[in-house]
């Protein structure tokens, strides 16, 4: 019998989120993707691209999902789904790097961004499916605790995933250090999957007539949102908490021009940026109900944190930086995703969820810009100043939810 706010419920979700961050933290976009795609080309350019596709190709599924979804009872069975490409998806990445390395770079990096594409592509079902369990099996007060429960458990099992990782990619040599990393992780990620599969979901009674195309679909979803001009601030204030991407992965370039990285300076970020996450969680997400607010905190934490980029030049600034990202980012997603659950009537809920994953999520593309950007004007200072400025646009922006 199903049980809303069912301590097993929760526990599974943050059992799930703890090996997710297992694994998920060996490919930390902010630190080690951008050193691991570099180390087999020299573009920045490139960086953006890889660091787009780790979470931008769930974008161009999304309403696809979302038109399925509607006319679901239950969505449990095609997250399994989701789940299970997923894992083959990471671990053929490891494998690629393992059988094809340094002797063949750029077959090497091809598979890396299509094993990235196709980990993300799934992502962009199951992330539909996941915010549709969020909302059944949650009231609003409990599904903020365990969230940030779910951010805690996460940014622990990284602050674990950091050090390990700084101990591989210092004691073993590059590439295949980051094979290692990516077919260990798979497993430990197989872990999350399975206990989140087994979640007791309830029937949902309440759901669209589904529409006899996707045609169809797309034109009832744009009218959706042209009569909610609250759901269109919205998508453009969360489109804005994407704006830290267009510099936050070429930090870790910058760092290593003036510190001379080393594996375990590179684990410290990670570890630093964890604490950082379970410091905001703990402090203060879990005691915040008010999403508006909390984005817009959020905003301002991102804000300063490349207010001190622009000035950095030593390993306590950087970790300061880390810190802040740790914490600014885990307030961006759990806002994000509470505000469009709230937003959303229960019948239209996977319409308004994807109309503002796909709408904001383009600001995940924000890396490949930021890479050209870095390429034409060769300025670390002048991408920082250009995140600030849209950051402190999304302070506005999101005052007037």
């Amino acid at each position: 019998m199903f049980k809303l706010d069912d301590p097993k419920n929760s526990f599974k979700n943050v059992l799930h989120a703890f090996f997710l961050g297992l694994a998920i933290t060996v490919v930390e976009p902010s630190t080690v993707l951008p050193l691991m795609v570099h180390h087999f080309v020299d573009s920045a350019i490139i960086v953006g691209i890889f660091a787009s596709l780790l979470r931008g190709g769930a974008i161009v599924i999304q309403l696809y999902a979302s038109f399925h979804a509607q006319g679901y009872k239950r969505v449990i069975p095609y997250l399994r789904r989701v789940f299970f490409f997923r894992f083959l998806s990471w671990f053929f990445i490891g494998l690629s790097i393992f059988i094809f390395g340094d002797k063949h770079p750029y077959i090497t990096i091809s598979l890396i961004g299509i094993g990235l594409f196709f980990f993300s592509f799934t992502a962009g079902f199951g992330a539909i499916y996941f915010k549709e369990l969020q909302a059944k099996l949650f009231s609003k007060s409990y599904r903020g605790k365990t969230m940030a429960n779910r951010n805690i458990a996460s940014s622990v099992a990284s602050i674990i995933s950091g050090g390990v990782t700084g101990y591989v990619l210092s004691n073993f040599s590059a590439p295949l250090n980051y094979a290692y990393l990516f077919m260990v992780s798979s497993l430990l990620m197989a872990v999350g999957f399975i206990a989140f599969g087994t979640i007791n979901e309830p029937k949902k009674e309440n759901i669209s007539l589904k529409e006899k195309s996707f045609k169809e679909f797309l034109k009832n979803a744009s009218l959706t949102l042209k009569s909610s001009k609250k759901l269109q601030l919205q998508i453009f204030a969360v489109f804005l908490s994407y704006a830290y991407l267009l510099s936050m992965p070429f930090v870790i370039l910058h760092a290593n021009k003036t510190l001379e990285l080393t594996g375990w300076m590179l684990g410290g970020f990670i570890t630093i940026e964890m604490i950082g996450s379970i410091l905001g969680s703990s402090l203060l997400w879990k005691r915040i109900s008010n999403y508006e607010f909390m984005l817009t905190l959020s905003f301002g934490l991102s804000a300063v944190a490349f207010i001190v980029a622009l000035f950095a030049d030593n390993l306590y600034s950087y970790l300061l930086i880390f810190l802040l990202f740790g914490v600014s980012v885990d307030g961006f997603n759990i806002a994000g995703m509470n505000l469009i659950i709230e937003l959303a009537p229960e019948d239209k809920r996977p319409i308004y969820v994807a109309l503002q994953t796909n709408l904001s999520s383009i600001g995940l593309f924000f890396p490949i810009l930021g890479g050209f950007l870095l390429t034409i004007l060769g300025s670390y200072q002048l991408i920082y100043t250009i995140t600030i400025i849209l950051l402190l646009l999304g302070v506005y922006i999101s005052r007037k939810l």
